[in-house]
């Protein structure tokens, strides 16, 4: 099996010519061929119902001939940012622009395609080829090729910005991307149903298309879709999972509530977009509506006024259920970077993924920072034990597989289940998380399955160890009244050190960030540490932590700073707060209040305060000495500057504390 169509010869070589493709994915990613990478899965999804799929993956954003590459497709244009949202993907945390890009060709974020269909410079010569917002400037490109075009918008991009959301880097409420895209609709969440079901819409009122291919699509394409009224027409109503506009005209709140009655109408974009405090309390109306409407089981229509136009969100999609998921990651991904990128030494996204298996997707974990809520969702999915050890015999066969599986998991590696029984049914309950601040009591938490999975993938032939890499939810873990996971986990799954999430040790910012007690990090940490001394082994534990979280000021700061000084962990890497669209704690940057409760939250937004916060994190760091020194004296805690063990910093002109970390325990 092929890659999908992404080059003139690729069309060549399956007997098509340029205008012949039904959809033509547009990415600003470079094209991966594997399950880990979104435009993977939908071009393989939807190869698989019979459509021809193209990629037109990371174009030149200023040469429109680009965008012409393989002719007008005979559907839609589906348009995506990639596997991260564009403006995240460029730029730090503190707005500097980043100088690499792993999901660009050798990680060159200069590189793009282009309208020769070769690699290298855009037109323009821009640093980074990925556009800001970049899903606005695609579907924009789109048009300006063929007036007229179908456009898709979905993706993490076009998910978490769905409705009016405040946007970091502009510092300001922006509207709907699908407005700013001028799509014709947008796809949130994980996407396979829906487009699935878009398509057939558009196709069914394409009277050509529908008149010339029927043989082809005879299990897509009924003889009363036909029917439908053509493409100007189509209607996206009742697909779950999608936003689609609608004009309006000018209708009164009250008329609107009665034109839409199974609908919330959330506050008009007018009245949320401004600075003021008012304009804040609206903002915060609007977000907790949405955020208490992001499970399939209790979610309503959303409606968002904009003058005489709506945006009209359909409730979630339920997840793929198990036989689907597995189909899903069972299509022929030929788990390679297109050869196009060869010559520049691939995509380097793909080396952590390459030999990793996805066992789950969704997490009730609710982060207040984390997009999974507004994104997957808290609903579990996942793929069964047997589907997971099949792919896993298939990576032994391939020519470079050593041996290691590098990871199995998903959002939340040890979430493979719904969180109660009720959850399965009824869906998730929307005035309270399922971990914190304290475990809810219906909590059940099993990791049976999870343990038979790991058990069987090491026991594989060619198989010598299982790593579990992408994050334990270990408040979840320690509920269990089996160790066995544990267990497992310390003696076959780790290898020196394994990453945990506390993100902070504060217990007031911990119960803004959606995580549990430090209490329950530090029970965590002394049963791990029994475990390995129990078995004989030096493994240890790598927390991370961010600084500037809302609600963390200097003093939660400073007891952050103090816990690691006691504990002797000096952290390598330190994460500033980083407002990203569609979540709950971004809502709280913005809004200095949770939008769930309207509590005030302090939050740190000026830079230098940042600065500080980030210094305090990792204060033995010469060049931050200043920096600390500053931010002590600012909360009267100048008791921590001097030359004893409880000093984070030495008086001025005196170089920095060294603090009490041994070398083996820097991380």
């Amino acid at each position: 099996m092929a890659f999908l169509p992404a080059t003139l010869s690729d069309l060549i070589n399956n007997s098509l010519s340029p205008g012949e493709l039904d959809v033509v994915i547009v990415t600003g990613d470079a094209y991966v061929d594997h399950s880990s990478f979104g435009t993977a899965i939908i071009g393989r999804v939807l190869e698989a119902e019979g459509y021809r799929v193209g990629v037109l993956s990371r174009p030149d954003p200023d040469d429109v001939e680009v965008f012409r590459l393989f002719g007008k497709p005979r559907l839609a244009y589906l348009v995506s940012s990639g596997a991260v949202d564009s403006m995240v993907s460029s730029y730090t945390a503190n707005k500097k622009p980043r100088s690499e890009d792993e999901y660009a060709p050798g990680g060159n974020p200069a590189l793009c395609l282009r309208a020769d269909g070769s690699i290298g410079p855009g037109v323009r010569g821009r640093g980074n080829a990925r556009p800001d917002r970049a899903v606005i400037h695609y579907a924009t490109m789109c048009r300006q090729a063929y007036k007229g075009v179908r456009i898709v918008i979905g993706g993490i991009e076009a998910s978490l910005r769905r409705m009016a959301h405040y946007d970091y880097w502009s510092d300001k409420v922006r509207k709907s991307i699908l407005l700013d895209s001028k799509a014709d609709v947008l796809v949130y969440g994980m996407g396979e149903r829906q487009i699935v079901e878009i398509l057939r819409r558009l196709r069914a009122g394409d009277k050509n298309a529908a008149a010339s291919e029927t043989d082809q699509r005879k299990t897509l394409l009924s003889a009363g879709d036909r029917q439908l009224a053509p493409p100007t027409e189509v209607d996206f109503s009742g697909i779950r999972g999608t936003v689609w506009p609608k004009h309006v005209g000018a209708i009164p709140p009250g008329v609107l509530s009665q034109k839409f009655p199974d609908a919330l109408i959330l506050p008009d974009f007018d009245s949320l977009a401004g600075a003021d405090p008012q304009s804040k309390l609206k903002f915060q109306e609007s977000f907790a509506l949405q955020y208490k409407n992001t499970d399939p089981f209790s979610a309503k229509r959303l409606v968002e006024p904009y003058g005489d136009r709506i945006v009209i969100q359909e409730p979630p999609a339920f997840p793929l259920d198990r036989k689907a998921l597995d189909a899903v990651y069972a299509l022929p991904y030929q788990r390679e970077a297109h050869p196009m990128y060869k010559e520049l030494k691939g995509v380097p996204a793909l080396a952590e993924v390459k030999f990793s298996l996805l066992s789950s997707r969704g997490c009730f974990g609710a982060c207040s920072f984390c997009a999974l809520t507004f994104h997957q969702g808290r609903q579990i999915n996942s793929r069964s034990v047997e589907a997971i050890v099949e792919e896993a015999r298939l990576l032994t066969t391939m020519g470079d597989f050593k041996g290691y599986i590098h990871d199995v998991g998903g959002p939340t590696a040890n979430f493979r289940r719904s969180a109660c029984k009720k959850m399965e049914t009824k869906g998730a309950c929307s005035d309270r998380r399922c971990l914190s601040p304290e475990p809810c009591p219906n909590l059940e938490p099993d990791h049976r399955e999870y343990v038979r999975l790991l058990r069987e993938l090491r026991s594989l032939r060619g198989v010598k160890k299982v790593f579990v890499r992408s994050g334990v939810r270990f408040d979840y873990a320690m509920q269990d009244s089996s160790e066995d996971f544990l267990r497992e986990l310390v003696e076959h799954h780790i290898s020196g050190q394994l990453k945990v999430a506390p993100e902070h040790v504060s217990d007031k910012v911990l119960a803004l960030m959606g995580k549990p007690p430090r209490q329950s990090y530090d029970a965590f940490a002394a049963r791990y540490a029994s475990l390995n001394r129990e078995r004989g082994l030096k493994q240890y534990l790598v927390p991370y932590f961010i600084s500037a979280h809302p609600g963390s000021g200097l003093k939660e700061a400073i007891e952050l700073a103090e816990y690691l000084r006691d504990t002797g962990f000096v952290p390598d890497q330190a994460q500033d707060f980083y407002p990203t669209p569609g979540t709950l704690a971004t809502a709280m940057y913005w809004c200095e209040a949770n939008p769930l409760d309207d509590k005030p939250v302090y939050v740190a937004k000026g830079a230098h305060e940042r600065a500080m916060q980030r210094a305090l994190l990792q204060y033995t760091a010469p060049a931050n000495a200043d920096l600390v020194r500053e931010a002590l004296i600012a909360a009267g805690r100048q008791d921590l500057i001097g030359t004893d063990a409880r000093a984070l910093v030495r008086p001025g002109g005196q170089s920095a504390a060294r603090g009490n970390a041994p070398q083996h325990r820097r991380r």
